[in-house]
């Protein structure tokens, strides 16, 4: 919906009661002009058309009533929270209204007054509404945008009441839609049946019936899909049409000496991957592959396909990790993998001495080395690659958008394949990753038997180290990993503070180093126990890991550092210390540092979780270990903002759908878009223009490059 920048450009500090004041409060919600105001949608409606008899109010329902204040009080439980009451009739009944902690509530409430109360009913000795939403009614509302009509609830902010927002919304509908010009092709609205731009701003906001509610939402959405699955589309075609790549002869003899080397049976989802790659590298379009697969399913060894194949054919190899800890997981294992075939590989981290680090760059810079594994040191100016064919990046989204970038640009046109272990929805995965093509192993290595998980309460956690113990003295290996290194939580995002403190323990809490002391001089005095940590340096983070994979150590304190990269076959316990502070998906990742070898395996999720979305998390690990269906229920619980870190790549959040309950339109949307590349790759048709001049503006270059 293309601007009038004189109109839709209208700093909303120029409407009507607005004022200096409320203008720098609409601006915490991101609204700066009448544009702003006309896409600031309403989070759901209530139909005050019908409003609900107090005689006929359902329990356990959400319903609207409107009446007259009889009552009103503050009292002071006996818990000492203080909460405000007024009880309200319609001339049918009596339902009571509570507020807690709002004692100001007092100031706005009279009796006599009309009111309209919305929330759920509940019955206990008497009707009541616990913290319902409501509006004083005013005597000129009798034909109004506020009652007697299906009414937009807006996500508000503290000194702008609903009514405010209403007002605002109702003067900007009325004055600055008719400025919105239509930039969906005429073609596309015909065909999936789209109402135009300003019926759906203007039924959005005040929709006269819930069907011109549902084609006002079904159209704005759709517009908001259709855009971002443009620039996708535009960028995997570019990609394609512009760059040419490295094609690569996929039979020889290191390949074929790679697969009989192999010590296990390939799963058909590797082999469908290694396929997959066979067949992008052989052509002379540059491969722009993402290998997605759950936990412990055998992504590295298809990586390592990749990378024998790019040596064969006389080119270097390149895997980026997040972590060191992770870079030297894949050193050692693609070493054993390798060397025995003559390949030539090197470590580059930033935790080696200056004289290591520029030896290594030297050998890469004259070809000496095969493959190079490391973390973003790679991508440092000083790191030169002779002739790079294929550059893998592992956990690919935990590195930014630049990152990648600059790492494609040591070599000319490499073949690029990106990985994730954290399984990624397909809803998601066409939103974040549609320009890229996928392989998904499903399946795990054969002989792999499925972890148990348990959610152990907090009063039972001397049963939970008896069982580790049990385990020990079967030679087995243990994990209990910690949310912090020292009390301090390693997530920033996380706002929640850890309120368990170990008995008899001065210990801060939760804290890596903390449990670490208590458990080496109580519990497993009696044991070999290592500690794991971010901070520690490099060379001592080495000896720990080195220690614990050769059984040296028997319980290893870590925090969130061995999520992705340690393999121990011999590890068969994995406790998470107050697992309510870790995301589902993060939970997943550290359970299936576990169950990589013989023996049956176990996650112990100790939490006593205070809230409802954090007992949702504990419970989704424990009842599945299909990575896919967990990150769908942490895409439903988190959004996908939260989800995916969606800016890192270069993508906008998405602001008006919702990709799990909209996907019906992602993919109409998707359809259309590709369709229209194909027809008219540089949307240089007149039809398009307006299109072509949203996408320069919205990505400012940023996913349309090719």
């Amino acid at each position: 919906m293309m601007r009038d920048n004189s109109a839709l450009k209208t700093p909303v500090r120029y409407f009507k009661g607005v004022g200096p004041k409320r203008g720098e409060l609409l601006s915490k919600l991101g609204i700066e002009t009448a544009e702003d105001i006309l896409y600031y949608l309403p989070l759901r409606y209530e139909d005050r058309s019908n409003l609900t008899a107090i005689k006929d109010l359902r329990a356990g329902e959400h319903q609207t009533v409107e009446g007259e204040v009889i009552t009103c009080s503050s009292r002071i439980a006996k818990s000492g929270m203080r909460f405000f009451q007024v009880a309200v009739t319609d001339g049918t009944g009596f339902v009571h209204a509570t507020w807690f902690n709002q004692p100001y509530l007092k100031d706005y409430f009279k009796k006599g007054q009309r009111v309209i109360l919305y929330g759920k009913i509940e019955l206990h000795d008497k009707l009541q509404i616990t913290q319902p939403e409501y509006e004083i009614v005013e005597s000129e509302d009798t034909d109004s945008i506020h009652i007697g009509r299906i009414v937009p609830i807006y996500s508000a902010a503290d000194g702008l009441a609903q009514r405010y927002l209403r007002g605002l919304a109702d003067t900007a509908v009325a004055k600055y839609s008719k400025f919105l010009v239509e930039r969906l092709p005429t073609y596309i609205l015909a065909r999936e049946k789209l109402v135009d731009s300003r019926f759906a701003v203007r039924n959005i906001h005040f929709p006269t019936t819930f069907e011109n509610l549902e084609k006002a939402y079904r159209r704005i959405v759709f517009e908001e899909f259709f855009v971002l699955q443009l620039a996708l589309a535009m960028k995997k075609r570019g990609a394609k049409r512009d760059e040419k790549g490295l094609g690569h002869n996929v039979s020889g003899e290191l390949i074929d000496s790679f697969r009989k080397s192999l010590p296990f049976e390939l799963t058909d989802g590797q082999k469908k991957a290694m396929a997959d790659i066979s067949r992008d590298m052989s052509s002379t379009k540059p491969m722009n592959r993402l290998l997605e697969g759950d936990v412990g399913s055998g992504k590295t060894v298809v990586a390592a396909y990749g990378l024998v194949l790019t040596v064969q054919n006389g080119f270097q190899g390149v895997i980026m990790a997040p972590t060191e800890v992770l870079a030297r997981q894949h050193f050692i294992g693609l070493s054993e993998l390798l060397m025995p075939l003559g390949i030539n590989i090197s470590l580059l981290i930033g935790g080696m001495k200056q004289e290591q680090k520029r030896e290594a760059a030297e050998e890469i810079r004259s070809g000496k080395v095969d493959i190079v594994v490391g973390t973003h040191s790679v991508i440092q100016e000083s790191v030169q690659f002779k002739k790079m064919g294929l550059a893998v990046v592992d956990e690919q989204h935990k590195f930014g958008v630049t990152q990648r970038a600059i790492l494609k640009e040591k070599g000319y046109n490499p073949h690029i394949l990106v990985m994730t272990a954290t399984p990624i929805p397909r809803t998601l995965a066409l939103t974040v990753y549609g320009d890229l093509d996928v392989s998904i192993i499903r399946e795990l290595p054969k002989g792999r038997k499925p972890i148990q998980t348990y959610w152990v309460e907090e009063a039972r956690r001397d049963e939970a180290y008896d069982f580790v113990k049990e385990e020990i003295g079967k030679g087995r290996q243990a994990y209990i990993v910690c949310p912090s290194i020292d009390g301090q939580i390693q997530n920033p995002k996380s706002k929640i503070q850890n309120k368990f403190q170990f008995a008899n323990s001065n210990s801060k809490a939760g804290s890596a180093e903390g449990i670490f002391n208590d458990l080496k001089s109580g519990v497993f005095a009696d044991y070999k126990i290592g500690m794991l940590h971010g901070r520690m340096p490099s060379s001592e983070k080495e000896k720990v890991m080195k220690d614990f994979k050769n059984r040296k150590i028997d319980v290893l304190v870590s925090t969130v550092v061995i999520e992705v990269g340690i393999d121990v076959p011999n590890a068969t316990v994995m406790m998470i210390e107050n697992a309510e502070r870790f995301g589902l998906a993060q939970l997943h990742q550290l359970r299936g540092r576990v169950g990589r070898g013989e023996h049956e395996s176990f996650c112990i999720l100790l939490a006593n979780p205070k809230t409802e979305g954090a007992a949702k998390r504990i419970g989704a690990i424990e009842d599945t270990l299909d990575g896919f269906q967990i990150a769908e229920e942490d895409l439903n619980i988190r959004g996908p903002g939260e989800f995916f870190g969606t800016r890192q790549h270069g993508l906008p959040e998405i602001k008006f759908g919702n990709i799990l309950k909209d996907f019906a339109i992602m993919e109409r949307a998707r359809h259309e878009a590709f369709d229209l590349v194909r027809r008219d790759p540089d949307l240089s048709e007149e039809h398009h223009r307006l299109l072509k001049e949203t996408l320069a503006e919205r990505f400012k270059g940023k996913i349309c490059e090719s």
